[in-house]
């Protein structure tokens, strides 16, 4: 057996980008890196105070929004519009879960109202 090198070249080019960098191969193809999910905390936190509240009103420790509120010491609105989210799609629901929620779905959008379709609800945040 013989010591041989094998040696191969893949001609590439690296361009920056927005601060981000790319790869350009030979033909003109743009080689995408990876995305990363990326949680989004207030996303996450919202639909957990949405579900416990939920939870609570269902179980009986609460009888409106209103004591939520008081006992939360927040506006009611506020609670109204988490308690809101629980209705999105589950898909939605587990994309915020997992980090993959579409760009467009950030807190501010998800505190504005929204249709109850969930078919709508995933163009609308799509």
């Amino acid at each position: 057996m013989t010591d041989q090198t094998t040696t191969i070249v893949v001609p590439f080019t690296i361009r920056k980008r927005g601060g981000r960098k790319l790869i350009l191969t030979p033909d003109g193809f743009i080689a995408q890196p990876i995305q990363r999910a990326r949680p989004d905390n207030a996303l996450l936190k919202a639909l957990a105070r949405g579900f416990r509240w939920k939870k609570m009103l269902q179980e009986g420790d609460y009888q409106t929004l209103e004591e939520i509120a008081d006992a939360e010491n927040i506006n009611p609105s506020y609670v109204s519009r988490l308690l809101r989210m629980t209705l999105l799609a589950p898909e939605i629901v587990e994309a915020i879960l997992a980090g993959r929620q579409q760009a467009g779905l950030t807190m501010a959008r998800a505190m504005q109202p929204f249709p109850m379709e969930w078919n709508i609800q995933r163009n609308q945040f799509s």
